[in-house]
């Protein structure tokens, strides 16, 4: 489900799928990152290119290489490096110690999928890395403003507080907003956001709101 071939069909026109602007909450909390950032099913280039703007070294990763195209061929346009990598998430191990932040925007996965990657990006921040994260809800199984329809892909808070027990939750809610993302993600939408340390203590913080 949702392979190379799926993508490269719905990345495969001229148009960017998703626009060339990034995510509202990453874009918000950016300030928060650093470098290196790897950022899953980064699709055609818009977050990876924000960041790279904002003097970080990213490595986009991605199961379609049409996207990954669009996505070097938007950072040139906006005059910034990124690299990327084509990858299958339900198979890709990221280097050991090696991130100062993981960033995954909307990158849904099948829960045996997660239960596998999950802890290897757990594994692959540095002390103090920073894993940010927004993803639709399982309430978002109701909308037609973007999504998988399967509540296996979909997450809530206590999802992801079992993914990641090691990490401290600085911030983790699920709360309704616009997405207004090119034409995949248009209108009011409910989803999980995220970000979460890589502490040795393990603390864990009650979501805000």
């Amino acid at each position: 489900m949702y392979g190379a071939a799926f993508w490269d069909q719905r990345y495969g026109g001229e148009e960017y799928v998703f626009g060339t602007e990034p995510n509202a909450f990453l874009a918000e909390h950016c300030r928060v990152l650093k470098g290196p950032v790897l950022s899953i099913s980064e699709g055609e280039g818009r977050n990876a290119v924000f960041m790279a703007e904002r003097g970080l070294d990213v490595l986009g990763v991605d199961i379609s290489p049409v996207a990954l195209a669009k996505a070097r061929k938007l950072a040139i346009s906006r005059g910034v490096d990124i690299r990327t990598q084509i990858a299958d998430l339900a198979t890709y191990t990221p280097e050991e110690n090696h991130y100062g932040a993981v960033v995954s925007i909307f990158a849904h996965l099948a829960s045996e999928t997660r239960d596998r990657l999950y802890p290897l990006l757990e594994r692959s921040l540095l002390p103090g890395g920073i894993f940010l994260m927004e993803a639709y809800s399982e309430k978002q199984i109701s909308r037609d403003t973007g999504g998988p329809k399967d509540l296996d892909w979909l997450l809530t808070v206590e999802k992801v507080r079992q993914a990641f027990p090691n990490m401290e939750m600085l911030f983790l809610r699920e709360v309704e907003r616009e997405v207004i993302e090119g034409s995949g993600h248009t209108g009011l939408a409910s989803v999980i956001q995220c970000i979460a340390r890589n502490s040795s203590l393990g603390t864990r913080c009650p979501p805000k709101r």
